[in-house]
């Protein structure tokens, strides 16, 4: 909390903004802000009751003035190009969900998704809301067991997936998956048996036109898989009116404009994926880039330069890749149409922020959420002055607070400013989760009287700015002191040689626990003896002696989840031997 703020820029000289933000003043909207008004901005395309996601998404934009519009571009590893239209989109999920109500899928059957970031998932993903499906992406690096985990906890009916993805990794499940009925292919051109058929040839054959299912508010549209340290993967519930939050926070924070060209890094198999990657930018009716490569410094700098990007939405751990790399972007590529670059995934340390600021001419703006909350709920935003390292503000509707609980089960709200406790949410906004599918009991832990906590502890300073301190179970307890891990990795991180640093918390019989750090170094640095102790001394000059590491291990590649979160569990459970627990999110090299 000692970095300096970087400022709103000001309207005058090289600074003057493209576009005036949607939020410019934070308390006038929060006053004001109302649910009903966010709905009549999404008027529906029909005069139907109820409300459906895609109808919102698609048929609301292909019905009016932006039918021809480009919706999605799609950048094969090839570089191949393959558009779309709000048109097209409303014409292939419609296919799709005819498909679906060929095959006897019904309203609230679950459909699965395993593919890369392809134009059959994101149509299948459409399609299925169109026909009052619930949709289930996941991780195509997932493997057989956690794939098995989530369809089978997930009563999967259908699952999309291609020709390569289904040998190596579902052909051995099926005869596990009494409930699985269809496998569709999004590659081949033939149907293989009766269960396993050809999703191009059913798409060719169905019709164009299709009537959308009538879908209640409350009607479950999607379903996320969250894994934790121990158990089976969660599977979070949310339903149709989830929209409104998607619209109304990519309206806010990620301030989308008419004529923006947005770019969401995430893969659908993650919640933001699906939530700012396919959802929330066709409600505003612009035109989205999706890449279907991997991460590549150079190709993602290309496609900022060439698709000519202008809101970017991407992850801490992509930032710390580049920060690594020996690239001047704004000297090697032209980025001039870049305005607004956000990040989401885990908390973005203080030094990536001013990074952003340096080398591309924008500060990175941090925001919170979770898939519990289905949308953005806490963030930096464009009209206000950044406190690199924090969260941000809360967005509308959300009341936010610090609280600590009690042994009786009571919560004591912690007025105080800087002042750590548990982060707390009012369950009172539309795509907040509306369970665990099959685990009731553990869905009512997470809430205390009116409030929902998160799991994250955080403080709030005197202007109304929260600061993550760490996740209640990495909390680490080292001689009378509670010492958040992000806190040491960003003072880490401040060190020119640090790429990245994960922090835990060691048992000691001394001390209660001691602090360890695992850091990887940036390419032009080799670890030492010398460089150890030099950055164990540099962090004790920045947090003191019973904050700062005191023992200190170098890694090439610290275990990272495919969100770019740092699995600071896995890193302790190596530590210690203990059992490593899921590993189905593990991203890998």
């Amino acid at each position: 909390m000692n970095w300096k703020p970087i400022e709103k820029p000001k309207a005058q000289g090289t600074l003057l903004p493209k576009v005036f933000p949607n939020l410019l003043d934070y308390e006038e909207t929060r006053s004001t802000f109302s649910w009903e008004a966010i709905a009549n901005e999404l008027r529906s395309s029909s005069d139907r009751q109820g409300i459906n996601i895609a109808d919102i998404a698609i048929d609301r934009h292909a019905t009016g003035a932006n039918g021809d519009r480009l919706a999605m571009r799609f950048i094969g590893k090839d570089w191949t190009i393959s558009d779309f239209s709000y048109n097209q989109l409303k014409s292939q999920s419609n296919r799709f969900a005819n498909v679906l109500q060929g095959l006897g899928v019904a309203k609230g059957d679950r459909v699965f998704a395993l593919a890369g970031r392809i134009p059959a998932l994101y149509i299948a993903a459409l399609g299925t809301l169109k026909n009052g499906s619930v949709f289930c992406p996941m991780f195509s690096a997932f493997g057989p067991e956690p794939i098995y985990q989530r369809m089978e906890r997930g009563d999967a009916k259908v699952l999309i997936t291609t020709q390569l993805l289904y040998k190596q990794k579902v052909a051995m499940l099926r005869s596990r998956l009494p409930k699985l009925q269809y496998i569709l292919l999004a590659d081949a051109e033939e149907d293989v048996d009766e269960g396993l058929l050809s999703l191009p040839k059913l798409i060719s054959a169905a019709a164009e036109e299709f009537s959308t299912v009538a879908t209640a508010p409350e009607d479950m549209a999607l379903l996320h898989f969250t894994s934790g340290t121990t158990g089976m993967p969660k599977g979070a519930i949310h339903v149709h009116q989830a929209v409104y939050m998607h619209y109304m926070t990519a309206k806010y924070v990620l301030d989308l404009h008419p004529d923006d060209i947005y770019w969401c890094t995430a893969d659908p198999g993650w919640v933001t994926g699906t939530s700012y990657g396919i959802i929330a930018p066709l409600t505003h009716g612009i035109t989205s880039i999706i890449d279907e490569a991997e991460f590549d410094a150079d190709r993602w700098y290309r496609i900022l330069e060439t698709q000519k990007v202008s809101v970017w939405y991407t992850a801490p751990t992509a930032i710390r890749r580049l920060m690594r790399m020996d690239i001047e972007p704004c000297q090697q590529y032209d980025l001039s149409h870049l305005r607004l670059v956000c990040s989401v995934g885990e908390p973005l340390n203080p030094e990536a922020v001013v990074w952003g600021q340096e080398k591309l001419g924008l500060p990175i703006h941090d925001n919170w959420w979770q898939t519990e909350t289905g949308g953005i709920a806490i963030a930096n935003y464009a009209s206000m002055d950044i406190r690199p390292g924090s969260m941000g503000r809360p967005l509308p509707s959300i009341e936010a607070a610090i609280v600590r609980r009690h042994e009786d089960g009571t919560l004591e709200a912690i007025d105080k400013p800087n002042m750590d406790g548990d982060l707390a949410l009012r369950p009172n906004w539309p795509s907040m989760f509306r369970g665990y599918l099959h685990d009731e009991a553990r869905y009512r832990k997470c809430f205390v009287g009116d409030w929902y906590i998160t799991g994250d502890l955080a403080m709030r300073d005197e202007d109304g700015y929260f600061w993550f301190v760490g996740r209640e179970d990495d909390i680490i307890k080292t001689s009378g002191h509670m010492v958040g891990p992000f806190e040491v990795e960003s003072a880490l991180m401040e060190h020119p040689a640090v790429a990245e640093a994960g922090v835990i918390g060691k048992p000691n019989p001394t001390i209660g626990e001691l602090v360890k750090a695992f850091v990887s170094l940036k390419p032009s640095y080799q670890p030492s003896e010398s460089l150890r102790l030099e950055l164990i001394g540099f962090a004790r000059q920045k947090l003191g002696s019973a904050i700062a590491p005191k023992e200190l291990e170098f890694q090439d590649n610290l275990p990272k989840t495919r969100s770019g979160k740092i699995m600071r569990r896995l890193l302790k459970a190596r530590e210690l031997g203990l059992p490593e627990g899921d590993l189905s999110t593990l991203e890998t090299n």
